[in-house]
């Protein structure tokens, strides 16, 4: 078979590499790892008890939504490495990607500072610095590169259309703010939890 020949004829999409598709699936194994341990958290009353005891409804409301969000984004790193089937479909898909990439690379930008500010003794000192922070910080960061590499391979396979790279870059802070700061508003306003 010529080169010419195993190359993607126009209109084909070719498929993502190994490593791509290696990425996409340990970054979806992460992400149901990291719902089972929310899940865990409902099936042990995490929340019943102790400081949280007042805002456990509300924290209950949260920690599912953050479950959908973990099991939304292991099936879109899973989805992203079929061929899509229409342009609106991949153009969709390559938002989502570049959405979540940008999201946990917020998060993770966010820790590394974090971090910087315990150093440095501006925020409770070195020794808050703990084996589950640095995990967390290394998690994120660990899925902030499988986005980032499926983003890339979807965007590189369906042609680099600039809108929904730009929106889902510029929808992540959009996202988190309302991750963190509508969704808990919104469960004050409704009785759900007492104000923060």
């Amino acid at each position: 078979m010529t080169a010419a020949a195993e190359r993607p004829g126009p209109g084909i999409v070719p498929t993502p590499g190994r490593a791509v598709r290696a990425a996409a699936v340990l970054g979806a194994l992460g992400l149901l790892a990291f719902a089972a341990v929310n899940v865990s958290f409902e099936a042990g009353d995490r929340f019943a008890t102790g400081s949280t005891a007042a805002y456990a409804d509300g924290l209950s409301v949260m920690n599912w939504l953050v479950v959908a969000l973990k099991l939304l984004g292991a099936a879109l790193l899973l989805l992203s490495l079929r061929t899509p089937s229409r342009a609106g479909g991949s153009a969709l898909t390559t938002l989502l990607l570049w959405g979540a990439f940008a999201v946990f690379s917020l998060y993770a930008l966010g820790s590394i500072g974090e971090a910087i500010a315990m150093l440095l003794g501006w925020a409770g000192g070195p020794g808050r610095i703990d084996a589950a922070g640095i995990g967390y910080l290394l998690s994120m960061t660990a899925f902030a590169g499988a986005f980032g590499a499926t983003a890339v391979s979807c965007s590189r396979r369906t042609g680099w259309r600039r809108a929904p790279i730009a929106l889902g870059v510029l929808g992540a802070p959009v996202l988190l703010a309302g991750i963190l700061v509508l969704a808990p508003a919104l469960l004050v306003a409704l009785g759900v939890m007492p104000a923060l």
